[in-house]
């Protein structure tokens, strides 16, 4: 599983670790140990494999006991993270060349929170959800709850972004950037006077930015927001009333078909 399957398969490959067809990664264990400790190049750039073979096994238990996807970009991107802090921690000093890693996507600077909400017409809750990640210690934080619905999408979306503001303020988290499917959502936050509809949400959010040492909101593609989502139409989705914030991700709460 931690070379075979493929998820792993791609985050080696997306990774700096030489990849030689048919040589690596095989069906042979020891075949792959051997080539981690003894075949790689005399490059700073081959010290994140411990880490890649850690997060993809904690990925696969994430998969395993919480229905949870990590995507093998964002496997790479935490053993790139935490191998730049070991030797950050062992030196001092960040080491030139990890520090040149490079893989297809684009790096997130600094702690974020990515936010969704689920709203349907035919249902008579909403879902909010919000995914915070610290890129630094690796350490992850999860919101789920759900609430009467509002009367559109667009007001649930707000109520996830203040939701997420106060949870991150109430976990002592003041440098922020949240992130949002929803390029309305960035545009309300930013232009809050064209909005007379949704004043008290907008003066929520006004009155905790100023409690924030560093606030942003950007918008993302959709597909890059699907814990968020999954966090929020779980939530909606259930008939009792769901609050959960926690280290890991709720394991009671159905995958929404």
């Amino acid at each position: 599983m931690l070379f075979e399957c493929p998820p792993a398969r791609q985050a080696w490959a997306l990774s700096p670790i030489p990849t030689p067809l048919q040589s690596f990664p095989t069906d042979a264990l020891f075949s792959n140990m051997a080539h981690l400790f003894w075949g790689l190049p005399k490059d700073d750039d081959m010290l994140i494999f411990p880490w890649l073979l850690w997060f993809i096994w904690k990925a696969r238990n994430y998969k395993v006991f919480s229905n949870d996807d990590h995507d093998p970009p964002d496997v790479l991107e935490s053993a790139i993270t935490e191998a730049r802090a070991w030797a950050t921690a062992q030196t001092g000093e960040i080491i030139g060349p990890m520090a040149r890693v490079s893989y297809p996507r684009t790096e997130i600077e600094g702690e974020w929170c990515q936010i969704d909400g689920a709203w349907k017409d035919t249902e008579c809750r909403a879902g909010l959800g919000w995914y915070n990640f610290d890129p630094a210690s690796c350490s992850i934080l999860v919101g789920s709850c759900n609430l009467r619905r509002g009367l559109s999408p667009l007001q649930t979306e707000l109520e996830s972004l203040v939701w997420a503001m106060q949870s991150m303020l109430t976990h002592n988290k003041r440098q922020m950037n949240f992130q949002t499917d929803c390029s309305e959502l960035v545009t309300m936050v930013s232009k809050p006077q064209d909005w007379p509809a949704f004043a008290i949400l907008l003066e929520e959010v006004e009155k905790c930015k100023r409690s924030f040492q560093a606030f942003s909101l950007t918008h993302i593609p959709r597909t890059k927001n699907t814990k968020a989502d999954k966090l929020a139409r779980s939530a909606r989705d259930q008939p009792y009333d769901v609050y959960y914030v926690n280290t890991v991700p709720p394991v009671t709460l159905p995958v929404p078909n």
